[in-house]
């Protein structure tokens, strides 16, 4: 059977999204993952190096993205010694729609002495479908395959196999890591009824890459006052954690996502 993917390439830096990208806030809005992915696959192949850590990626999601041609703008901001900045822009009709920043680190030796870390844990599930794409999990229900299960207030976690993001090319390490952390304002700002906001950026930090295809996010912390909400959480592989992810979002209830009365529950959100 073929891979699924979100988009594909008709031309150099221009991209068609399919169904995949289609997010479950409209009939013709782009999911998040599918734009952070892009963003981070066309930066890491651009000014990606192997002896440097792409340990950030911020992501500003400021105009909603449509089912059409989708061209990427790249920029050098820096090329150091031991930092290197790069931007991508994602334009559509002309109009840019997602700005990103990936900023790389040297590799090296660490310092002398030891650090403050904190505990971090994560339990998957006992059982995983290969066949799948998404575990979810809360600590009132436990592990389900259904995000409508979870609506609940207790915390959230879950674990992502990410489909690629452009036909014929799997995706690298740093590209599932920055999907999955996408997933942090599900993870935080799943409710009672489901999701009421919509994020308007990611950033995520990474310490060192995923090592495996599966990759997990798990919720840290959740503030909201006046229609903002803001989470945290810690993405973690096989082996243990390996970054965080933070969004921003802005109350969008006239759009709310119910999962249990979803009209496009095959989507990403």
């Amino acid at each position: 059977m073929a891979r699924p993917f979100h988009f594909s390439q008709i031309e150099q830096g221009t991209f068609v999204p399919t169904e995949y990208a289609q997010s479950h806030w409209g009939a013709d809005h782009l999911n998040g993952p599918a734009l952070v992915g892009l963003v981070a696959r066309t930066l890491e192949q651009e000014f990606g190096r192997p002896e440097f850590l792409p340990a950030r990626l911020t992501v500003d999601l400021f105009k909603a993205a449509r089912g059409v041609p989708t061209t990427v703008k790249l920029a050098l901001l820096r090329d150091g010694r031991r930092v290197r900045n790069a931007e991508c822009e994602l334009i559509q009709d002309g109009v840019p729609i997602v700005r990103a920043v990936m900023v790389q680190y040297r590799l090296s030796e660490p310092p002398r002495g030891r650090e403050w870390v904190p505990s971090a844990s994560f339990a998957g599930p006992a059982a995983r479908d290969d066949d799948g794409g998404v575990d979810m999990g809360s600590d009132e229900v436990g592990w389900t395959s259904a995000i409508a299960d979870h609506q609940n207030t207790s915390r959230k976690r879950f674990v992502n196999r990410t489909i690629d993001v452009v036909e014929g090319d799997h995706n690298s390490p740093f590209v599932r890591a920055a999907m999955v952390a996408e997933g942090t304002s599900l993870v935080t700002n799943l409710g009672t009824a489901g999701v009421g906001y919509i994020n308007g950026d990611l950033t995520v930090a990474l310490s060192r890459l995923p090592r495996d295809e599966w990759v997990a996010v798990q919720a840290d912390s959740h503030w909201t006052a006046d229609g903002i909400s803001v989470g945290t959480s810690t993405l973690f592989d096989s082996a243990g954690p390996v970054g965080t992810g933070m969004v921003t979002a802005v109350a969008n209830p006239g759009a709310q996502i119910d999962f249990a009365n979803d009209p496009f529950p095959d989507r990403t959100r």
